[in-house]
């Protein structure tokens, strides 16, 4: 069974897209079941295409106005937010009806703010899968200049994950997708039960097809666009690193692709800047890109974005967010700038030399088929769904 905390169709973007792609693979092999939280009315239109893959699918619609009540009562506890947010009888009661119903070998949780609801259930193998490590993320973000009023909250919120976290050594194993967040998470809560299981890249979708590396107008990010690191990411590129690339460059335009961007980012679409709104064909913008640009300033975990664009042979300019859960040198398919100024003469240095960016980019295309296809990532997570099936039968 794959526990969730949000329908994973469409699987366009993070989470979603993970356990789509896993499971989508899995039952050629396995019997899988779904059970998942619907947040909106659209959700609940989801279960027919989810049925292609899951035996059965069953949905907790859980509306994000009751999410939101749950986080104002719960401001006096010890949970994180995100924990609080998705607590739920209904979801509880779900549960307990569907392990009664079946006789699961083992149990995928996903996410820390899914954990409550399988650890303290010792009869049943589980493996809680986190995205990253979530108390990483509130510690860099707290690095980033913000109100007040947010940095309290910031802090607060950091301090409750850091003391819920060591909810991973209930289950039987704990994964995480990057190296960089499995040794941060190791060395914080001192737990022997970690692995990992990078996030992937669908290498039938994101396919090179003669990438035209002379064209070298056009700068890219992608990314939902009402998540806080993406949204801080395109305002700091637009203001601090853009105008330095123009200085070599004027000509660039700089391209914002990604669902739901929220007013700041819209506010940024002028002359030579586009924000596009959702985009169906991702692929079809990476085709076109010069060099694909992440600079997050906070985050954990691996990026879609960079993993997306090393699959298209697009070459990469990241910051460490983006590039240290890769585990490749500083230009094998991405390269690697935590300054302004580093960042915007990587960028001039890519789009003048043509023979660079192709060499990078098919430096990036290897690396992603070699290590984060997802036929090579739902083997591995099968192979972890034995073990701790087996080390439960001894």
């Amino acid at each position: 069974m794959f526990l969730a905390n949000r329908v994973p169709y469409p699987p366009y973007r993070g989470d979603k897209l993970k356990i789509y792609n896993l499971a989508k693979r899995l039952r050629e092999k396995h019997e899988l079941h779904l059970l998942t939280f619907a947040q909106t009315r659209e959700d609940l239109t989801y279960v027919r295409e989810l049925e292609k893959i899951f035996s059965s699918v069953r949905l907790v619609y859980l509306p994000k106005w009751k999410s939101a009540l749950n986080c104002v009562a719960g401001l006096w506890s010890d949970k994180p937010f995100q924990v609080l947010y998705f607590r739920s009888r209904a979801m509880e009661q779900a549960l307990h009806e569907t392990l009664r119903q079946h006789q699961f070998d083992a149990v995928h949780v996903q996410h820390l703010r899914m954990a409550p609801y399988l650890a303290g259930v010792k009869y049943i193998p589980r493996i809680l899968d986190l995205p990253d490590a979530f108390s990483l993320y509130w510690e860099r973000r707290q690095q980033i200049p913000r109100g007040k009023l947010r940095r309290i909250f910031e802090q607060e919120e950091q301090k409750r994950v850091l003391r819920y976290e060591p909810v991973l050594s209930a289950y039987n194993m704990a994964l995480t997708c990057s190296p960089e967040d499995l040794e941060y998470l190791r060395q914080k809560h001192h737990t022997d039960n970690l692995r990992l299981l990078p996030n992937g890249v669908d290498l039938d979708i994101f396919v090179p097809r003669s990438h035209d590396y002379s064209s070298a107008d056009t700068l890219l990010f992608t990314g939902n666009m009402d998540y806080a690191p993406n949204v801080d990411a395109v305002i700091y590129f637009t203001e601090q690193v853009l105008p330095l690339v123009r200085k070599q460059n004027p000509g660039v335009r700089f391209v914002i692709a990604g669902q739901r961007p929220v007013k700041k980012v819209r506010d940024l679409a002028r002359e030579g800047i586009t924000v596009t709104g959702f985009v169906k064909d991702l692929a079809g913008l990476y085709r076109e890109a010069g060099v694909v640009v992440a600079p997050l300033r906070f985050g954990a975990g691996t990026q879609n974005k960079v993993l997306e664009a090393m699959a298209m042979g697009v070459p990469v300019v990241c910051s460490h967010i983006g590039f240290q859960g890769l585990g490749i040198e500083n230009g094998s398919g991405a390269f690697m700038e935590t300054t302004p100024e580093g960042f915007a003469a990587q960028v001039n240095k890519l789009l003048s030399d043509e023979a660079l960016r192709r060499v990078t980019g098919e430096k990036g295309r290897a690396v992603a088929v070699q290590k984060f296809n997802w036929d090579t990532i739902s083997v591995q997570l099968e192979a972890y769904f034995r073990e701790v099936s087996m080390n439960a039968d001894r």
